[in-house]
């Protein structure tokens, strides 16, 4: 196991933990509003971690490439709202056209 994976779950499990410790501790009362938005912000903020580092990271190095052009054009049909399944197939037709012309 890598130093990622490691580091990705070690964070998941405290992320689980805290959210367990909040109704433990509180005793079935609601978490104050400041911790409930950071409560809430915390997966979120995860996966947005994970994604730029599967897609900008390899090795200890910044690398952009095909892929970024491909989470361009997702994030563009996320922000129009087109439906998920087309919001795949241009992400991936664009990178694939991205590597097409590059190679």
């Amino acid at each position: 196991m890598t130093g990622l994976w490691l580091a990705v779950l070690l964070v998941g499990a405290v992320s689980m933990a805290l959210k367990a410790t909040g109704p433990v501790l509180l005793g079935g009362e609601e978490l104050p509003a400041a911790m409930q938005r950071v409560v809430t912000l915390m997966a979120p903020t995860l996966l947005a971690a994970l994604i730029a580092t599967q897609m900008f990271g390899q090795g200890k190095s910044l690398v952009i490439d095909a892929r970024a052009v491909g989470l361009v054009v997702g994030a563009f049909g996320v922000w129009r709202k087109w439906p998920t399944l087309l919001v795949v197939v241009l992400g991936a037709a664009a990178t694939a056209l991205t590597r097409l012309v590059t190679s």
